[in-house]
């Protein structure tokens, strides 16, 4: 069978986008796929993956938009529409799948002009617009946090339930700046090193490729030892060896800590679309699995306050809750829906 998955813009998205194509790869199936020229889309297919073409159309983000580039934004997504058609045309798609994000536009507004069946991933816990105008017309809505979503959990890669385990006692933190950083997180840990220090618990810190020189310097001036990472693919690993998480929670990020049965203390990041990560967070809360503070609000004494917490049972939620093969469910439901 032969699969359109489109969509991305940032890491999140185009995560699951990964994990779909493997999961096809896996399953036999072919799978194209369709982003965009802006965002980190080329940076994750250009020059390796496991789609048989990938195309990369100029678009950019509509909502933000005011004037006279809203207008260009739009043409340029009715352009992409029509060379999207051409694409799927050509590669006779017989299924689509959205993983979100503005670069899906085109290719899913494309499929449901040619009659192709759409299935859409949400990732996060507030449906995007964009989403939330194809849901009517999708064949799936898949959602980790919907309870009558079809398929539960998130697309995560197998090496983070390798080595899940149930977390006891905090012997050691990670704090999770991202690719590009978070300086609410940064200062937070730069604030509790000390503490942490005399505790004797150890720091593994990803500071993002903006502020690792600063957090450098600072970590060297308090003469606190740390593990300290402007960027870094070994992430599993890491994780892995930490107790307790402190995370923006962005939907990739949050679901790759469940699958670890990492417990997190979220600080999300408050200028995020409809405040989704904010939200992504409540539900992991809501469900018992971890924490969350607002940024700006007393972290530190919230995260000394958690480092005597018994993490057992936040760890065994995340245990119980986390869904492996997640992707290939997906594709396999895709698959079925079409072809009977």
């Amino acid at each position: 069978m032969k699969f359109c998955i489109t969509g991305g813009g940032t890491g999140g998205h185009l995560m699951i986008a990964e994990a779909l194509v493997e999961a096809a790869a896996q399953e036999g199936h072919e799978a194209v796929f369709i982003g965009s020229t802006s965002g980190q889309d080329r940076k994750y297919f250009e020059s390796h993956s496991t789609f048989s073409h990938v195309y990369f159309l100029e678009t950019t983000g509509v909502v933000n938009q005011k004037g006279f580039a809203k207008l260009k934004a739009l043409w340029l997504i009715l352009r992409a529409f029509f060379a999207s058609r051409k694409i799927l045309k050509k590669h006779n798609i017989q299924a689509t799948y959205s993983v979100g994000g503005f670069s899906a536009a085109p290719a899913s507004f494309a499929s449901l002009s040619r009659f192709i069946p759409l299935f859409i991933h949400e990732q996060n816990a507030v449906e995007g617009r964009l989403n939330s105008i194809l849901k009517p017309f999708s064949k799936r809505f898949i959602s980790a946090y919907d309870d009558k979503s079809p398929i539960k959990g998130y697309p995560v890669k197998e090496e983070f339930f390798k080595k899940q385990r149930v977390r006891e006692k905090i012997k050691t933190v990670i704090f999770l700046g991202g690719s590009q950083g978070a300086k609410a997180i940064n200062d937070l840990a730069l604030s509790a090193a000390k503490e942490l220090q005399k505790r004797g618990i150890k720091i593994i810190h990803q500071a993002g490729e903006r502020d690792y020189e600063r957090v450098k310097k600072e970590y060297e001036d308090l003469g606190v030892d740390v593990e300290l990472y402007a960027f870094t693919k070994e992430m599993p690993l890491l994780m892995t060896k930490a107790d307790l998480a402190v995370s923006r929670s962005g939907a990739s990020t949050l679901w790759e800590l469940c699958a670890n049965a990492l417990p997190a203390l979220f600080v999300p990041f408050p200028y995020a679309a409809s405040d989704h990560q904010y939200y992504n967070a409540k539900f992991i809360v809501d469900n018992g699995m971890g924490w969350c503070e607002r940024e700006g609000r007393e972290l530190k004494e919230k995260l000394i306050e958690l480092l005597d917490e018994d993490l057992q049972s936040k760890s065994r939620a995340l245990l119980e809750h986390s869904s492996t093969d997640v992707a290939k469910k997906m594709i396999l439901d895709a698959y079925k829906a079409v072809n009977g």
